[in-house]
């Protein structure tokens, strides 16, 4: 029997990353960049106000102060995105607004709080003069020209993954588009007679075809993009309809068929399109798994995932293997899960010496400490111990069992706010 990081690495043996292709910012978020952003120009372009106010000379204001305030003339105005068209000089200053280019002669910007424009606004009094209540260090409230990116500098360099500031800097070099490691298409196929589609009317003996969606879900969580393929009965021919219409696919996932106690069809047919490797995983649940690699006519080779039918198991293993492929078609390192050190309110049970990833909600306690409490049935039919669950508690494959109060590691599976 395999341990789970034994079965990871030979699964992560088939992948390679994917192409790199051109992405609009908008559709960029979370994938990986491939090439270095290297800065056209310098960012600011010119130096620029920090603030809403005043252009000064320093050494007109060194003086200044509310029961002193110093008088100017003002000349101009100077908003943002337009250009001087004048320099201060001895005795004047320039209102200007944040982000606009620095007048030729001024070395700092008074904000409008330290004028006395607002009185003068209330009272008539002259606009065309301005008091300045506070004096001015040199360069006070200037931005200097490339202060943020300085033009040839490499700002962002390829391997990075593209958070909402990595597109933010590269919207701010003038790109509309990034070269970034493309996004797997991983195609889904649900095999079973007992089979319904969702919408579909309900019918005595079967069951709604909950594994597609939740492992598409998962799918666009960790960066790629799923297509379901539908439903394959118990028979070759549809089995292989369905496996053909899912070869333009980066992968193939699968869910039932891979246990000792199935049909023989699936096996029997994953076996003739290619590679097929059957499994049993040192983990609970999900023990049942497979894997290989599916070949078309054309000789283009997908690799395949086989989960197992029920639907804590697909879940499960889609977390511990897909999630990994995913990201190294996508560029991105293999990194555990997050976790966390929670106390246990429930036992987790290992009866027979497998790793047990047991469904948990992980909330604080009044002092802060990490606890969590099981979801429920934690049988693997059992799909709305998922749902309650925001991590994976683990007893480990040696250890026969965590009691009330003792620690254990939580993968977590989302982070949401209120377990902090």
């Amino acid at each position: 029997m395999l341990s789970v990081e034994e079965a990871r690495e030979r699964i992560l043996s088939y992948f390679e990353r994917l192409p790199a292709v051109s992405v609009p910012l908008t559709e960029a978020l979370g994938q990986v960049l491939a090439e270095d952003m290297v800065a056209r120009f310098n960012i600011p372009p010119l130096p620029n106000s920090a603030m809403d106010g005043y252009a000064v000379r320093k050494a007109d204001v060194t003086e200044a102060s509310t029961e002193s305030p110093v008088e100017l003339e003002v000349i101009g105005t100077v908003a943002a995105g337009a250009l001087p068209d004048r320099p201060v000089e001895q005795g004047t200053a320039i209102r200007i607004m944040t982000g606009a280019p620095v007048p030729e002669g001024a070395d700092a910007v008074v904000p409008f709080e330290d004028t006395d424009e607002l009185d003068r606004r209330k009272t008539s009094g002259a606009q065309d003069r301005i008091g300045i209540h506070l004096a001015a260090g040199h360069l006070e409230n200037i931005r200097d020209a490339g202060e943020d990116v300085q033009q040839g500098e490499t700002v962002l360099s390829s391997g990075q993954i593209l958070r909402s500031g990595e597109l933010g800097v590269i919207a701010s070099l003038g790109f509309d588009e990034v070269s970034a490691f493309r996004r797997p298409v991983v195609a889904i196929v649900s095999t079973g007679d007992e089979l319904l589609q969702p919408g579909e009317e309900h019918q005595p003996g079967k069951i709604y075809n909950s594994n597609a969606y939740s492992i598409a879900s998962m799918v666009i969580k960790y960066g790629g993009e799923p297509r379901i393929k539908g439903i394959a009965k118990d028979t070759v021919e549809s089995l292989k309809a369905a496996l053909d219409d899912a070869m333009d696919a980066d992968l193939v996932v699968t869910s039932a068929g891979v246990s000792k106690g199935d049909y023989d069809v699936v096996k029997d047919v994953l076996s003739s399109k290619g590679e097929i490797a059957l499994w049993s995983v040192r983990m609970r649940p999900a023990k049942p798994l497979a894997f290989g690699v599916l070949q078309r006519g054309d000789g283009k080779k997908v690799p395949h995932l086989g989960l197992p039918g029920n639907p804590v198991s697909a879940m499960v293993a889609f977390e511990q293997f897909g999630r990994s492929a995913l990201r190294k078609m996508m560029g991105k390192p293999e990194r555990a899960k997050s976790s966390v050190q929670a106390i246990m309110d429930d036992p987790i049970t290992n009866h027979d010496g497998r790793r047990v990833y047991a469904r948990v909600q992980v909330y604080t306690d009044e002092s802060g400490q990490y606890r969590a409490r099981s979801t429920g049935n934690q049988s693997s039919g059992v799909l709305k111990s998922m749902a309650l669950a925001n991590g994976l508690a683990i007893c480990p494959d040696d250890i026969g069992m965590i009691d009330v109060g003792e620690i254990a590691t939580v993968e977590m599976l989302d982070w949401p706010d209120d377990i902090f």
